[in-house]
């Protein structure tokens, strides 16, 4: 556990903290110029040096919070009292953010600046959580609370840009999704089974200013019992860990369950909470089990569809799949244990050993999305999918993607439009006039690449909204010399999906 104590979020002092940060441009840009692109750029890759050698030497307001609350490093009493005028040590102390120690502040937790980019513009957070492993130079306590990672970025960006009444962050650590979703919800839960993550969360909110988050302990669901909601976000404690002695259970990734349990409860608990046309978004990991019925190539995606109800919507994309080896070197890691180390050996064949007990073959990890119909008894969507290429604007894809699943409840519309960001490539053989190859690319979202005949491609090339979908088809019944039924019937289908798939839009 940790020897330090959770902050203590006094709201007080939480606003001198805020104004003394504003005073001293305290945000990524002006950071970012004080010690340079390819250090700040070092300081991700997790080296602390090339940043303290660039500013050296400086004790300016920004340089000393800089070392002090990015880097983890204690500083001068005098520097660090002359850089928060308002606040004052004796407050930032007061806070649970340092300790004095003789002439010098030690940092307790970290605070760094967190941009971000939504609907509504750009925007920057200031986020508190625990040291890390470089400012610790060791293991991270079993109780860390992490900060704003690689998963907390990935849900950002998967979470639909929708404007609800109440919704709820599960699992919210040191609060930031909470605090995205909060600027564009009425009012936010945001629950953890950590209560101090709650602690930095409740914080984080007071020193941006944000007033409409209610904070409550607990597990899962449990807080939340018998209530709705329009979102429900999630970057659960998702990784599986083995249920041996000797393997740390860190609070912020590890739900104490085995296996994939903890998102297998979340994914069947999450539909009685949510309002008719509310949707729940989490990450997760989902096993491949041997031994199970083998309906696909894709055993841990049909796991995962069972548990959930068939009257709902369901998305998932699967974006890597690991072995078991490689999955528990990057779990081991994470914890701050190299193959130097000790511990890294017993750790890897406890991790081993639990796959091994399960027949687990592979770990996937992605995206999942659950909506309940507006309307009950509608057909619900089934998109089960691996994706590994690049993507970018996934909330906005995906809320896209339920809009069109919607639209074609109703049938094909009379007219439809191609989507701005779809290219077609012709590929021919040297010599040849005639494509053997004809791909519709996407240039954003989910960045599909969709073989089609010419047909299809006639189809597509023509949906510039002047004719209807009807005329196009006669048109092209008549340029290939074929019934308008067969041919209506052929290509009904291929161009339902991709409206679907958001190249044709309605």
């Amino acid at each position: 556990m940790s020897d330090t104590a959770a902050p203590a979020p006094d709201p007080l002092l939480c606003a001198a903290l805020a104004a003394d940060l504003d005073a001293a441009d305290f945000r990524s840009e002006p950071l970012r110029r004080l010690w340079g692109e390819e250090e700040d750029d070092a300081l991700a890759r997790g080296m602390h040096e090339p940043i303290l050698r660039a500013i050296a030497g400086d004790d300016g307001a920004l340089a000393t919070l800089g070392r002090l609350l990015v880097l983890g490093r204690p500083q001068p009493l005098e520097a660090v009292a002359a850089a928060l005028p308002r606040l004052g040590v004796e407050g930032l102390v007061g806070l649970g953010l340092a300790g004095v120690d003789g002439d010098a502040v030690a940092p307790r937790a970290l605070l760094r600046p967190q941009s971000f980019v939504d609907v509504d513009g750009i925007g920057e957070w200031w986020i508190a959580s625990d040291l890390d492993e470089a400012a610790l130079d060791g293991a991270l306590p079993a109780d860390h609370v992490l900060g704003v990672g690689g998963a907390s970025r990935t849900l950002a960006e998967i979470v639909m840009p929708v404007e609800v009444d109440r919704a709820l962050d599960l699992g919210t650590g040191c609060g930031i999704q909470a605090l995205l979703v909060s600027r564009h919800a009425a009012s936010v839960v945001a629950t953890d089974i950590s209560a101090r993550a709650l602690a930095y969360a409740e914080l984080n909110a007071r020193l941006n200013g944000v007033s409409n988050i209610e904070f409550r302990l607990g597990s899962l669901f449990e807080p939340v019992a018998g209530e709705a909601f329009d979102l429900i976000v999630s970057n659960p404690p998702f990784v599986i860990t083995p249920r041996v002695d000797g393997v740390p259970e860190y609070e912020y990734r590890d739900g104490g369950l085995v296996g994939d349990a903890l998102v297998e409860q979340f994914v069947r608990s999450a539909p009685d909470h949510l309002t008719p046309g509310g949707a729940a978004q989490l990450l997760g990991n989902w096993e491949s089990r041997a031994g199970l019925p083998r309906l696909s190539d894709r055993v841990g995606l049909d796991r995962l569809a069972s548990w959930v109800p068939a009257d709902l919507d369901l998305w998932v994309i699967q974006r890597e799949e690991l072995s078991p080896l490689a999955y528990a070197e990057l779990w081991i890691r994470d914890g701050g244990i190299t193959p130097r180390d000790a511990a890294f050996t017993p750790l890897l064949t406890a991790w081993l050993d639990d796959f091994a007990e399960r027949g687990v073959s592979g770990i996937g990890f992605g995206y999942i999305l659950l909506r309940r119909p507006v309307t009950p008894g509608a057909v619900p969507l089934r998109r089960i999918e691996r994706m590994p290429q690049q993507v970018s604007n996934v909330g906005g894809a995906l809320r896209q993607g339920l809009a069109a699943h919607d639209l074609l409840a109703d049938g094909l519309p009379a007219t439809l439009i191609t989507a701005p960001d779809v290219t077609e490539a012709r590929h021919l053989l040297p010599g040849n006039d005639d494509p053997s190859v004809i791909e519709l690319r996407q240039g954003g979202g989910f960045s599909r690449t969709i073989t089609v005949d010419p047909g299809l491609a006639a189809f597509v090339g023509a949906c510039d909204g002047e004719l209807t979908v009807g005329q196009i088809a006669a048109a092209l019944a008549d340029i290939f010399e074929v019934p308008l039924v067969d041919l209506w019937a052929d290509l009904e289908p291929r161009v339902r999906q991709l409206v679907l798939d958001g190249l044709l839009l309605g």
